[in-house]
């Protein structure tokens, strides 16, 4: 017992156990549909150009790394800007946490992979418009300051995202900032200033894997709205 113990990583609390599929919690099914069932897609499950983006703000003193990190991950969805929607679990995300969301209109999702004091990343699943991992994080300045940040890694998932991608990036440089200027603001920092990085790491595209668009979040987000009526006569049928 004592071997296995001690064979066991000291960060294993951390991270998500392996899933082959995603499962949606009962309470969020009604906004899980595109993700139920799924498997995680990383950047190396995606299609188009890879892209390293850095988001960060300054909030010098007004709190700790660790005090951030905790609020953060226990309002994650209160700090986004009103296009979004967070359908996450009411208390502090958790690794292996599952959670539907809705941004721009397409609902998908999210995997936690790894939760810590001072930082936490999320994974994509397959038919998000990115094959992403996304990092958030509380990190100390060389003055000692609280620096937040959000880190990706990504690639958009299929064609029709990579044609997409002049006007998604853009949606991200308005949406992240926001994010961060929500967050700085409830810390009691204002007027405060976001900046920015945006890294091509590979301009390649992976091309075996144009097959993603059949689970294109955008299109199954559509036929879930225009199909809600037949689904409904459906369920009042077969209910008593």
């Amino acid at each position: 017992m004592s071997q296995q113990d001690d064979s066991r990583p000291r960060d294993a609390a951390f991270w998500a156990a392996k899933v082959d599929r995603l499962t949606v919690a009962d309470a969020q099914q009604k906004h899980g549909y595109n993700i139920q069932g799924k498997r995680i897609a990383g950047p190396q499950q995606g299609f188009g150009r890879l892209w390293q983006r850095t988001y960060s703000v300054d909030l010098g003193s007004a709190v700790t790394p660790e005090q951030l990190v905790a609020d953060w991950r226990a309002r994650f969805g209160d700090f986004w800007p009103k296009t979004g929607r967070f359908h996450g679990s009411v208390t502090s995300i958790q690794p292996g946490d599952v959670a539907p969301l809705t941004a721009g209109g397409v609902t998908t999702g999210i995997m936690v992979l790894y939760a810590d004091a001072t930082s936490f990343s999320f994974l994509t699943p397959e038919g998000h418009m990115f094959a992403a991992m996304i990092t958030f994080s509380g990190d100390l300045d060389e003055s000692g300051g609280t620096v937040a940040n959000i880190r990706m890694l990504l690639r958009t998932s299929d064609p029709l995202f990579e044609l997409m991608w002049p006007v998604a990036k853009r949606a991200e440089d308005v949406f992240w900032p926001g994010t961060l200027t929500n967050l700085a603001a409830a810390h009691g920092v204002q007027d405060v200033a976001v900046s920015s990085e945006t890294i091509c790491v590979d301009g390649g595209r992976i091309w075996k894997n144009w097959r993603n668009v059949r689970n294109n979040s955008a299109i199954r987000t559509v036929w879930h709205t225009v199909s809600a009526p037949a689904r409904s006569r459906r369920s009042a049928r077969v209910t008593p």
